[in-house]
């Protein structure tokens, strides 16, 4: 891991439509550690960063999906690690600003090329948009006298990533090269240079691609109106595509009138739903224990789909309650038996949720705490209802909540509920469509909530129909069909 000179050191280009752009003159302070980075003054850019007319979007009109595909598969290839270097200049400054260990985000680089697998793209292209509207005026309907054809097309577009997990900045470009549009990245200051990495790919292997040619990364501080203010506007861009939170969400909002299409990706919380059946006996509730473990612990708890309640119908009565606290123990011990590829101890616990942690040593009749360190933790309530400072869990931090129903865990589900893990599998289908009126985006079978489906919905909406314009082409024959009705 790099030392403070070496970190104040980290510098990140500009990247402007096939251009490397390198004269770093702006310092920038990252999320943790003191770490800093420096890059091209933005202001001195802005002008370029948009596209100079949206008629400049028919080069890619000029390739086929099969090319776009034959593009990705190639870029896939070219994200091996080991001979990507930068690749790993980007995992050197993660493992400096990321929540996530260096076991940890080593893999995920290692894995990152997978993004851009052949097969699977074209099974999300056309699962989630459909070729065929990608790739022509395709009719929808025909009668006599007239015919309607829509065909989907690119945007330009903003993408303000999410850095809590590298893959981020993978799957938002697949989604933009997919819908042919022009994209600009705006980086977190917890991963700059990720997204930087698959740019200088693309570059080093088709610099005068159209795909190439329709991708910028840049990086500004969130907020900064001097950039801001002059990029966002209709005459720019016509979609903003952002993963972030309340207050960052709220400040983009602000830019948004007609001509802006605003895709939020806001953060959610998940959570769990175990039913009776896991505490038949010992050897099922150790199962169902370790299952539990991957969705709290996998990518240490950084993602909206790891589990941070978990509602267990167990019982609330004296021989419910040991239940519960058995299983709480079990799961303890499995989430610090997972591989360190997968999970590991956090750097410290966040200053807030160590506070209310060590609250709970006065409320030791209504929580009982297992752990709770940088190692991670499970909190057992000894009634049926989560802890106060439920959404701050983190760190491999779960709350286990005991309930005499299921209807407990139901009525809790908000619009603010992405994923819920269930065991047993048998349970989904009775609870599902009630699951769905509270708000739950996404069911899943415990254990696998950290294995995510490209080829899906995502926070309860279908981003890439979303980031697409859909144009209507309508023809009529007046001889048949009158002006007016």
């Amino acid at each position: 891991m790099a030392d403070i000179e070496t970190i104040t050191s980290y510098h990140v280009p500009l990247i402007i439509r096939g251009r490397v752009i390198e004269d770093m003159e702006v310092t920038h302070g990252g999320r943790r550690g003191g770490v800093r980075f420096t890059t091209p003054d933005i202001r001195k850019h802005i002008g370029q960063l948009a596209l100079a007319s949206p008629s400049d979007l028919a080069d890619l009109y000029s390739i086929s999906f099969d090319e776009i595909l034959d593009y990705l598969t190639e870029l896939g290839e070219r994200l091996d690690y080991a001979q990507n270097p930068h690749l790993r200049k980007a995992f050197e400054l993660s493992c400096e600003t990321s929540g996530l260990g260096a076991d940890i985000l080593r893999g995920t680089y290692q894995n990152l090329g997978r993004v851009f697998n052949r097969a699977e793209i074209r099974e999300m292209a056309d699962a989630l948009i459909g070729i065929k509207f990608l790739e022509g005026w395709e009719p929808i309907r025909t009668a006599p006298g007239y015919a309607i054809r829509v065909r989907a097309f690119g945007a330009r577009s903003v993408h303000i990533t999410a850095g809590n997990i590298p893959t981020v900045a993978a799957i938002s470009l697949l989604r933009n090269v997919v819908t042919r549009s022009d994209m600009i990245i705006k980086t977190p200051s917890n991963d700059p240079l990720t997204a930087v990495a698959l740019a200088r790919t693309m570059i080093d292997f088709a610099p005068e691609h159209p795909i190439t040619k329709h991708l910028s990364v840049a990086y500004w501080k969130g907020g900064d109106s001097e950039v801001e203010d002059a990029l966002y506007q209709p005459k720019n861009i016509e979609k903003i595509v952002a993963w972030g939170g309340l207050d960052s969400i709220t400040h983009i909002a602000k830019y948004i009138r007609p001509g802006i299409d605003l895709i939020t990706l806001d953060p959610k919380l998940s959570s769990t739903i175990i039913g009776a059946e896991a505490f038949a006996d010992e050897a099922v509730m150790a199962e169902v224990a370790a299952r539990l473990a991957l969705d709290v612990g996998v990518y240490n708890q950084e993602g909206c789909l790891n589990a941070r309640v978990v509602y267990v119908h167990t019982g609330t009565d004296a021989a419910g309650l040991a239940r519960a606290n058995r299983f709480g123990e079990l799961v303890y011990q499995e989430i610090q038996a997972l591989p360190s590829r997968l999970s590991g101890p956090a750097r410290q616990v966040n200053p807030d949720l160590a506070e209310e942690l060590e609250g709970l040593r006065y409320a030791a009749q209504l929580y009982r705490k297992i752990g709770g360190d940088v190692t991670g933790g499970v909190i057992v309530s000894q009634i049926d209802e989560p802890v106060e400072f439920s959404p701050l869990l983190a760190n491999r931090i779960a709350n286990i909540v005991p309930v005499d129903s299921i209807e407990t865990p139901i009525r809790a589900v908000t619009a603010y509920t992405q994923t819920i893990g269930i065991y047993p599998d048998a349970l989904i289908p009775e609870i599902r469509d009630r699951l769905a009126f509270h708000g739950v985006q996404r069911l899943v079978s415990l254990g696998y909530a950290t294995r995510r489906v490209v080829a899906g919905p995502s926070d309860g909406i279908e981003p890439m129909r979303r980031m697409a314009k859909w144009i209507m082409h309508e023809t009529y024959d007046p001889e048949i069909v009158a002006p007016i009705p």
